[in-house]
């Protein structure tokens, strides 16, 4: 398996636990950390893992397109999961 394979696996449990974590406690959303933060938290934590691991070897880096297709799918997760369980719209910004 890549690692670009394992990194979008990784952002999709992430959005699934932050969804799960929005419907658990609705009153988290009001935290001081927008909620996209969430996301990008686990992401950096997950690039510095990898970079540390590896040293930026080739074959070892996430592709940017990959970046961007975790981050969107892990937000959208997020976001349609207590839509769909019938809790308001989460703000992003």
């Amino acid at each position: 398996m890549t690692i670009d394979r394992i990194f979008i696996v990784f952002m999709a449990s992430c959005g699934l636990i932050l969804a799960g974590l929005v419907l658990l406690f609705p009153q988290s959303r009001d935290i001081g950390i927008p909620p996209y933060f969430w996301v990008l938290i686990p992401m950096a934590i997950f690039e510095a893992v990898t970079f540390a691991r590896n040293r930026g070897a080739p074959g070892s880096v996430i592709a940017m397109e990959t970046r961007l297709i975790g981050f969107v799918i892990a937000i959208v997760l997020m976001l349609i999961i207590p839509y769909l369980a019938g809790q308001p719209m989460l703000q992003i910004i």
